[in-house]
């Protein structure tokens, strides 16, 4: 029960890798207030949590609208009080557009950017008076391989994680001596609906067979699941990462062997 009595707020918690780090943390004692955009899936997911002996509440919002911030902290502080550890997991991802930055469309350019950036940046600024003055807190990103390096076709994607990045490291330089640390998960290919959809692509531009495709994405010869990513949220998350801040620690099957 590493995260008793802690709050928790995860966005994109509906499915893929923060419906898995809700439940982790929900399982090791945090109350974890969860959003996405389909509320049976959330309820799902609040069945599972309450299951587990955890707590949770469910708030359906689509951070692609700026009011979705406000909407989003209010009703997780009213559930649960102050947050202890936010998850900022909701994103978009690079196969609903693919095209190269000449042609790229500038519409989903900007709404892009501000739900796997700004929206983040937004809740940041929500809940951080709040840790400093308590002396304790956890931000955790998820970033992603490709805010390390370029994608093809995926101008986006790859700029608004990279920008997370810097916006983990700039945090973690101005909350020095706070009590509160904020560092980024960087996975490689998870098998979510999401990245289903940027394989297929990939598959059908190279001319491959999916599974040839799929084996060849990592050293492990697969995609990785969200449940291996999880463990290392409730890291970051726990009194024992206490000692780490402004780093992006990928979980990638060996993509990146480098920082």
């Amino acid at each position: 029960m590493k995260l008793e009595g802690r709050t928790a707020l995860v966005t994109g918690a509906s499915k893929g890798i923060g419906r898995a780090i809700a439940l982790a943390f929900g399982r090791e004692g945090a109350a974890v207030a969860v959003t996405g955009r389909t509320a049976s899936e959330l309820d799902s997911l609040k069945s599972e949590i309450e299951a587990a002996g955890g707590r949770a509440t469910t708030i359906v919002a689509d951070l692609s609208e700026r009011a979705a911030v406000e909407q989003v902290h209010a009703a997780a502080t009213a559930a649960f009080g102050d947050i202890d550890i936010l998850v900022n997991n909701a994103g978009m991802g690079s196969s609903q557009n693919l095209k190269p930055v000449i042609d790229f469309d500038d519409a989903f350019w900007d709404t892009m950017l501000f739900v796997n950036l700004t929206a983040p940046y937004l809740l940041c600024k929500k809940v951080l008076p709040a840790m400093v003055a308590k002396g304790r807190g956890r931000v955790i990103n998820v970033s992603s391989i490709n805010g390390k390096i370029g994608a093809l076709h995926g101008a986006a994607y790859a700029a608004s994680k990279h920008g997370l990045l810097g916006l983990t490291r700039t945090m973690a330089i101005e909350l020095t001596g706070k009590g509160v640390t904020t560092n980024a998960i960087c996975p490689g290919p998870v098998a979510t609906q999401m990245n289903d959809r940027r394989i297929q692509a990939d598959a059908k531009r190279l001319g491959k067979p999916l599974a040839e495709l799929e084996k060849g994405l990592t050293l492990l010869g697969r995609r990785l699941v969200p449940d291996e990513i999880a463990p290392l949220a409730v890291y970051l998350a726990s009194d024992d990462s206490s000692g780490m801040t402004g780093q992006a620690i990928n979980v990638d099957g060996g993509v990146l062997m480098t920082g």
